[in-house]
């Protein structure tokens, strides 16, 4: 994964980087009891053809980020600083028609929740070929054909009569296809799916990573996966962002970052979860407390007050300095214990699960 930094005036261009590159990225919106700092310092690279995991808590920034990149904040609420590279192009700059021209285009979104996305007025062939129409100008009939071509490409059966149903008609999985089918029409460079598979059936959820799979592999397509799930991520992604009060707690390569995790909070996301080989008898370890409001976010370390080893780190850092993940290529992490100190702690933490699944086993067995 590589990072390129960056810094000039707004409109000038840059040198060769990466197909995506987000840097120093805040998002601040206005309310009645102060300021929200929902993103803060975010920074980070997506090449061509690959997906970005990016995982994290409800209210850890995923979705704000991506609605930036897609220039769909509202800007008399929302203040956005830092830079946003689309290749060549700067996005946070950019006037509102070169956003429109954008969207849809050469960047597509798959929305969280098909059902409210979609419009209950318009049938689905007119939904998707209305996207069509506005970016490659083409008639109705042509804007029809792509729709049933695309529904057709997305598995939804017998695409031809389904074009012109409306979206009450469709199941759950067959909306979400069809907002893939919405999201793809015009083939574009970067998609970015908010939580593709929320509320889907096990085997629905499997039927549509497949198909973003297939998909990429045909198209050379980048993608943002934004999810809760980290076995979507294992299963999907090339890289890994793990965010935590609109910052950017670790970054790697899904190896990297699920096989030898370094922040304590990357920590508590794996321990959360249920493994197979585990006795259901051991119970789940979560991340303890609550995440902290962006109104007033704790001073130094976001992760301090749920965190189990300030003080082994140092309460003068924990308590007092904002950590960054480091600038270097590779596997970096926001966190000042040193990495010897987070081999041992994962280590005890191992150690830790193994006994306990060995008194489960035993407690069964007598």
């Amino acid at each position: 994964m590589t990072t390129v930094s960056w810094s000039g005036e707004p409109g000038t261009s840059r040198g060769p980087g990466p197909f995506l590159s987000v840097r120093d990225l805040s998002v601040e919106f206005s309310t009645e009891d102060g300021v929200v700092h929902a993103v803060d310092g975010l920074s980070f690279d997506l090449e061509k053809g690959t997906t970005l995991g990016i995982v994290g808590e409800s209210g850890s920034g995923k979705s704000v980020t991506n609605l930036a990149i897609l220039g769909l904040h509202d800007p008399a609420h929302t203040q956005i600083g830092g830079e946003i590279w689309l290749e060549d192009r700067e996005l946070i700059t950019a006037d509102r028609a070169t956003m429109e021209k954008l969207r849809g285009d050469r960047v597509a979104m798959i929305f969280q929740d098909p059902l409210t996305a979609l419009s209950p007025f318009h049938t689905i062939g007119r939904q998707i070929g209305e996207v069509y129409r506005k970016h490659r100008g083409a008639s109705k009939k042509e804007a029809r054909d792509r729709a049933v071509e695309m529904l057709r490409r997305v598995g939804i059966p017998q695409p031809e009569v389904r074009v012109d149903h409306y979206p009450h008609e469709f199941s759950g999985g067959m909306r979400q296809r069809a907002m893939i089918a919405m999201a793809l029409v015009c083939d574009p460079d970067l998609l970015i799916a908010d939580e593709p598979t929320t509320a889907l059936d096990v085997t629905v959820q499997a039927q549509i990573l497949d198909l973003l799979k297939d998909l990429q592999q045909q198209f050379g397509t980048s993608i943002i996966l934004i999810t809760h799930d980290l076995g979507v991520v294992a299963n999907t992604a090339d890289d890994v962002l793990v965010m935590y009060a609109g910052r950017a707690a670790e970054r790697g390569t899904v190896r990297e970052v699920l096989r030898e995790p370094r922040h304590p909070y990357t920590w508590g996301l794996l321990s959360s979860m249920p493994r197979l080989n585990s006795s259901v008898d051991v119970p789940l370890k979560p991340v303890r407390g609550t995440p902290p409001s962006l109104l007033n976010p704790p001073s130094g370390c976001p992760f301090h007050p749920r965190c189990d080893y300030p003080r082994l780190a140092g309460p003068e850092l924990c308590f007092g300095q904002r950590p960054d993940v480091s600038p270097e290529t590779g596997h970096g992490d926001a966190c000042y214990l040193t990495l010897e100190q987070k081999r041992e702690l994962r280590t005890t933490q191992a150690s830790d699960q193994t006994e306990a699944q060995i008194d489960a086993r035993t407690e069964d067995g007598a």
